[in-house]
């Protein structure tokens, strides 16, 4: 039996800090139709998708509360669930997350075209700094706003519309460091799914990295770790000049041998379609990145024992 799913990357241009909810809830639910009209039984939105990138602002009080969800679904983006269930197409969400416990994460969530929830998940990698560089235009404040993920890098095994798919996902930064995806593949993923805000300019204040370099790099590692973990790849972008600040797009859609099958040519609202065989998967798994039979952990205890570096003496 055939376990082909139609995915759609929904890249979305720009969301200035002006932008009401109205106004990108109605861009969220245009990109949604277009992919189901494509056929599309899931749509990946980018990270932080209802909002502009506010970490780029040093903003505290009620003003960075607005930036938070509080529950989700809620009245704000019921349109879109209930949109989705009509059309019989699910989605990928990243939004920022308040909970009932005060704690802030960088999430995203994997919704099913009946409009349940298939999980949850929490960025892990969050770059940038707690207090802002001084002299700065623009900030990378994550490490300010949002606490690190606690939910590891669950994977989920969808219903029957999804073909049983294994799916996980990642969120921007996470997707630059080989060890999310390895844990997602040690679990037999499938489909990975994940939206990034990536600056077009160093973030850090570097001089060496302009828009074609990060792209280049955001295309390289989900070619080179779909490949390594034999799955389905979904990367999907919000870009563009927001606010003033330059985003990358370069959204694509992957496959399990690293080839680039659909790929954003614009910086704006733009949807990306790809037939993704899950069973394409099977080649490498059963193969050359057959876990069981290759992987050798007893040398890679270093991965896990510490996070920086030692040289040889």
């Amino acid at each position: 039996m055939s376990r082909i799913i139609r995915v759609a990357g929904a890249q979305m241009g720009p969301t200035q800090k002006a932008d009401s909810r109205d106004h990108t809830m109605a861009r969220l639910l245009r990109l949604l139709e277009d992919a189901a009209a494509q056929g599309a039984k899931l749509v990946v939105f980018p990270e932080l998708a209802l909002t502009t990138f506010f970490p780029r602002w040093l903003i505290a009080g009620t003003e960075l509360d607005g930036y938070f969800e509080h529950s989700m679904p809620n009245a704000d983006v019921q349109p879109l669930f209930n949109r989705a269930r009509a059309l019989g197409i699910g989605f990928y969400l990243g939004y920022a997350e308040a909970t009932p416990e005060g704690q802030h994460f960088n999430t995203a969530i994997l919704v099913q075209p009946d409009g349940s929830i298939l999980g949850q998940y929490r960025k892990v990698h969050l770059p940038g700094s707690v207090e802002p560089r001084p002299g700065a235009l623009y900030q990378q404040l994550e490490k300010r706003y949002f606490q690190y993920g606690d939910l590891g890098f669950p994977a989920f095994r969808a219903g029957e519309d999804w073909h049983k798919a294994v799916t996980g996902m990642m969120i921007c930064n996470d997707r630059r460091w080989p060890e999310s995806w390895r844990m997602l593949g040690l679990q037999g993923v499938e489909l990975v799914c994940l939206g990034y805000n990536s600056a077009a300019y160093d973030p850090n204040g570097g001089k060496t990295e302009d828009a074609v370099l990060r792209t280049f790099h955001s295309t390289l590692v989900a070619q080179a770790n779909a490949y390594m973990n034999a799955t389905w790849a979904v990367a999907v972008a919000k870009a563009g000049e927001e606010d003033g600040s330059g985003l990358i797009g370069g959204s694509c859609i992957v496959d399990p041998n690293g080839l680039v099958v659909a790929q954003a040519k614009t910086l704006g609202d733009e949807i990306i379609i790809a037939d993704c065989d899950l069973d394409l998967c099977r080649q490498g798994k059963d193969k050359m990145f057959n876990f069981a039979a290759h992987r050798r952990p007893a040398h890679y205890a270093a991965i896990t024992e510490r996070a920086g570096v030692i040289e040889p003496s």
